[in-house]
């Protein structure tokens, strides 16, 4: 399931070796790692698809494990989990914490409804449309 929802997620975000501002204006890196203070990447410099890929499943444990906490003991199947997954990954596990209605339709299993919900959101009206409605097609299959 793991190396799934991976791969979507790398297509999500696009590859790029050099630092570049996302769409919040943040610093980034890779597959859309946002830089930190303890990053040394300098601007201009071109890395290593390795460094990349090093990178990336440091940034994906970290999201896994942000989006179990999230998910926590609710009843939520394979699907909805990488779609879970793939929302941290993009806005961490602070902005997909504040979805409270997807939460509560999650909570009922119904799929559906947490589907509308994360439709309407400013996260899939402007920040990244596309991406937010693939997922949410993606979360509304998962009552299968």
């Amino acid at each position: 399931m793991y190396e799934e929802v991976k791969e979507e997620i790398k297509i999500c975000e696009g590859y790029v070796p050099k630092i570049y501002k996302c769409t919040e204006g943040f610093d980034t890196i890779f597959y859309g790692h946002k830089i930190t203070p303890e990053d040394n990447y300098e601007h201009g410099v071109e890395y290593s698809k390795e460094e990349g890929d090093k990178v990336f499943e440091k940034d994906f444990q970290r999201t896994l494990d942000a989006a179990e906490r999230l998910i926590g003991n609710r009843p939520v199947n394979y699907i909805a989990k990488q779609v879970i997954i793939n929302m941290v990954y993009q806005i961490g596990e602070g902005g997909v914490s504040k979805f409270k209605n997807m939460w509560k339709a999650l909570d009922n299993e119904d799929y559906g409804e947490a589907s509308f919900q994360m439709l309407d959101s400013v996260w899939a009206k402007s920040q990244t449309p596309s991406r937010a409605k693939k997922l949410a097609e993606k979360m509304r299959s998962a009552k299968l």
